[in-house]
């Protein structure tokens, strides 16, 4: 899965003046399967856009309102572009954890308003700023077999066409509970359902330890102490 941050200047929304937008977009390609076919969206892309538009978008994993630089006028449109590159089961888990890492590694152009006109500062100018992230939500799918009595995290493909049914839970490190979906199946017993919750949630605890640890190497190898640093006539010699 390669995911892709890109983020332009427009005008919000007349009822959202406030706020900035953030899309969500997935492209399943035959690269990825034989499946797929390019311009025709299949159910699997259907229901992939719309877990990940819940589990992202609308659990506000992401401050809109940062995004704002002029009310009415000019916000930030920040675009997620998840492409498919192989598909082995699990799309739905791979993709959130590409795009949340994406977002947190993702810098955005510092800016200066004066008066009604809206300065983009370049690299060289000022060091972009992070987004605004208000919590890490990741999913854990499930899938079920033998009436709920076992359950299996990350299936394969293969797993995944023999499961009775799936259970997607969306949640962060604290425990917060964002999404539960069950997509269909055999009927689940509400306890089964709570051990699926509990599961999701220690595994969305080590995926996100997991993130900050990626996350975290690649800063210390990107940083250079910041434009003084470049402006310095010092060498390791």
């Amino acid at each position: 899965v390669l995911a892709r941050i890109a983020a332009s200047l427009t005008a919000p929304f007349p009822d959202r003046k406030f706020d900035g937008i953030f899309t969500i977009t997935t492209e399943l390609s035959p690269m990825a399967s034989p499946a797929f076919e390019v311009g025709r969206q299949t159910e699997t892309e259907t229901l992939l856009s719309r877990l990940l538009e819940v589990a992202l978008r609308r659990s506000s994993a992401l401050s809109t309102e940062s995004l704002c630089l002029l009310a009415g006028s000019k916000v930030w449109s920040v675009t997620a572009t998840c492409h498919i590159l192989s598909h082995d089961g699990n799309l739905l888990d791979s993709c959130c954890i590409a795009i949340l890492a994406a977002l947190q590694h993702y810098r955005i152009p510092d800016t200066t308003v004066r008066g009604e006109a809206v300065v983009v500062h370049s690299v060289e100018e000022r060091n972009p700023v992070p987004l605004a992230m208000l919590h890490h939500p990741l999913c854990v799918t499930m899938s079920l077999f033998e009436g709920g009595d076992k359950v299996v995290v990350d299936a394969t493909l293969r797993e995944q066409q023999c499961c009775e049914g799936e259970v997607v839970v969306t949640a962060n490190k604290h425990g917060e509970v964002c999404q539960i979906a069950k997509l269909g199946g055999v009927p689940s017993d509400a306890l089964v359902l709570l051990k699926c919750v509990d599961v999701a949630v220690a595994k969305v605890k080590e995926l996100d330890t997991l993130i900050a640890k990626a996350l975290g190497r690649d800063a210390a190898t990107r940083d250079i102490g910041g434009l003084m640093a470049e402006l310095s006539a010092e060498n390791a010699r």
